[in-house]
């Protein structure tokens, strides 16, 4: 019972891990984020760039605008990044297949045809979908029909379940890992110090004995 419920709670994660967000860019910023992708998590990006007209105050979306993304894979405690996507293109879309489970931070800036501006506003709309790549591209057209079509992409869902829970077991793993060893420290610490205060506490006593032995108090 407890492995349906925790396969139902990753399947809805995932089934609504499709989200829509904009943020703004001025000249060549860059902006950031981080995200922890199982092995063999397809990741597929939609955007649409917009830039700040000052003279009539409005957005449009120039033909020579276009988008800087780079994607680098971090080790452990985020060192040794390894970048395996740097595209520079002019398009709406990007693609890319998480080569191990890790963490991996996701760079976008824009850029005008000709180089780099520096005084431009931009709004970046941004549609990411983890896990499924059938997800964007169903949006403005009819969903799968048949039988068929339907069982292809329960299986995705299911493939995209087991990965997320083999992820999220390794992640159990190494932070149990570390509790015990951290845990088997602080055990031998506690025990040093038992030995050091023991030790002390005899010599002192021997050190007060052979005082008052000196001074024939006992």
């Amino acid at each position: 019972m407890r492995g349906f419920l925790l396969t139902v709670v990753a399947f809805l994660s995932l089934v609504s891990y499709t989200q829509a967000l904009y943020f703004y860019l001025t000249g060549n910023e860059q902006k950031c984020f981080f995200e922890d992708l199982p092995k063999d998590t397809i990741v597929v990006g939609k955007y649409r760039v917009e830039e700040l007209i000052e003279q009539t105050n409005s957005w449009a979306t120039p033909s020579d605008l276009g988008l800087s993304l780079t994607v680098d894979e971090l080790g452990p405690n985020d060192a040794n990044p390894h970048r395996i996507v740097s595209q520079h293109s002019m398009g709406s879309s990007f693609t890319f297949t998480a080569a191990s489970s890790s963490a991996h931070k996701i760079c976008v800036s824009t850029r005008k045809t000709g180089g780099w501006f520096s005084s431009s506003k931009v709004r970046l709309h941004l549609d990411l979908a983890l896990g499924e790549t059938g997800e964007l591209e169903k949006k403005g057209k009819e969903h799968l029909e048949g039988i068929a079509g339907r069982v292809r992409e329960l299986k995705n869902r299911v493939n995209d379940v087991r990965r997320e829970q083999v992820f999220q077991r390794e992640r159990e793993a190494e932070f149990r890992d570390l509790s015990e060893s951290v845990n088997a420290h602080i055990a031998r610490w506690t025990v040093a110090q038992i030995i050091v205060l023991s030790a002390t506490g005899a010599w002192q006593l021997m050190h007060l004995r052979g005082f008052f032995q000196k001074q024939k108090l006992v």
